[in-house]
């Protein structure tokens, strides 16, 4: 097989979360256990720092991932979902994993794994921590995929364990209350391993230092550290958000023991040193393009807000859900004054245009309907003039069919 047929052999043989949802979802560690002991255990050949959280570990495991790549280290990084690249997903020193890699390990192991039936994320989890050892990084930073308890990331035993916060998502797996989903999260927490915690609430700081005393983990809340003024003008992540992402990033940087030199040169090239994509991500200007992957309710309580302070003649925004967020909410949030373009990503999981655009009438939103994102995105630009504003975003998914299969339509202007 060559790389496309690999790829789409795992998206076909192997229960693939971002497109099918529940169905993909394991609630034991049976399978990564088996995977992990027939790799010999490849996390334990290099040091790890461990990213759970609600919303921001995308942001805080690509800022940290820059940094420790700034002090001299070669730094693995394993987040998900990809946007236009499954190799997004498994990366070193900011360079995807090797097409070839990824062929060679689907040929050569799959007559071990086919009968186990793993999940598309167990499978992936393995690659990741094999080829970790085999690039000999000297740290990896893994970010969690789902919950903390459960998730195949959990069999490492980390330098430091990260829970950026919790709020209301993937209830149907983690529970229908903050503390439930806290408890969750907290399952990352290992013996004797430090633990920053980003934000909290009354419902979940409890469960965390319950967690961390059982498990005689120094417990650090980023939230109540005292720091001074947080360098805002040198981190080059730019949404509203990541002024808690900051906070939590900078606590974690001080335990890990970066040099505030490398703290800023980590901060000043996210992108450049480890290819993150999508974090109110300015593609194109005259008319500006930004893009955010935020998909949940405590996501856009920050994306609304940052909207409305866009100075500009228009703003038009090309919108669309997936069906397992509380996108009725999301959207008595949206900005009244603008034009929408909804629509729906390339995935199962896609709440339809058309229910979108109900949903959008009854609040009074001037929309109209696309079948697919390119579509509704081209015509976002041919209505905009020069001064207008136009937003992507409400899933990860319509930010990567934006990037997937809209650039013909991004001209060349200045991008950040």
């Amino acid at each position: 097989m060559n790389y496309q047929e690999t790829i789409q052999y795992l998206y076909n043989s192997t229960p693939v979360f971002e497109k099918i949802g529940a169905g993909a979802y394991k609630d034991d560690l049976h399978n990564t256990h088996l995977l992990d002991e027939h790799f010999n255990h490849p996390h334990r050949r290099y040091q790890t720092i461990h990213v759970a959280g609600t919303n921001g570990k995308g942001s805080v495991s690509h800022t940290l991932a820059a940094m420790l790549k700034a002090s001299g280290l070669r730094v693995g990084l394993y987040t998900s979902p990809h946007l236009v690249d499954f190799r997004e997903r498994i990366r070193v020193d900011g360079k995807c994993i090797e097409e070839s890699y990824v062929v060679d390990f689907v040929e050569k192991e799959k007559i071990f794994f086919e009968p186990l039936s793993p999940s598309f994320f167990e499978l992936t989890t393995a690659m990741a921590f094999k080829y970790f050892a085999d690039r000999e990084v000297d740290v990896a930073v893994i970010e969690v995929g789902l919950g903390g308890r459960l998730d195949c990331t959990n069999v490492i035993t980390p330098r430091l364990s990260i829970i950026t916060n919790i709020s209301l998502d993937h209830t149907m797996f983690l529970g229908d209350t903050l503390a439930q989903i806290a408890g969750e999260k907290a399952g990352i927490i290992k013996f004797g391993v430090p633990v920053v915690i980003g934000e909290t609430v009354e419902e979940t700081k409890g469960v965390f230092l319950q967690k961390a005393h059982a498990m005689h983990a120094p417990i650090i809340f980023a939230e109540e550290e005292i720091m001074s003024p947080l360098p805002l003008d040198d981190f080059e992540l730019k949404g509203d958000y990541q002024v808690h992402n900051l906070k939590t990033i900078l606590c974690a940087a001080r335990q890990l023991g970066i040099s505030p030199f490398h703290i800023k040169e980590g901060l000043q090239n996210v992108s450049r040193y480890t290819g993150l994509m999508g974090r109110w991500q300015t593609l194109q200007t005259s008319p500006t393009v930004v893009c955010d992957t935020g998909h949940n309710v405590a996501a856009w309580q920050y994306l609304c807000p940052q909207l409305r302070k866009q100075e500009c003649h228009r703003m038009r925004i090309v919108f669309g859900m997936v069906d397992d967020k509380d996108y009725q909410t999301v959207m008595t949030m949206l900005p009244k004054e603008a034009e929408y373009y909804f629509t729906k990503a390339d995935t199962h999981r896609a709440v339809s245009e058309k229910e979108i655009k109900r949903l959008g009438d009854s609040l009074q939103l001037k929309s109209r309907v696309f079948a697919n994102v390119c579509d509704a995105f081209g015509q976002a630009l041919a209505d905009a003039d020069k001064d207008d504003f136009i937003f992507v975003g409400g899933s990860s998914y319509i930010v990567a069919d934006l990037l997937t299969h809209c650039q013909t339509l991004l001209n060349t202007g200045t991008a950040d």
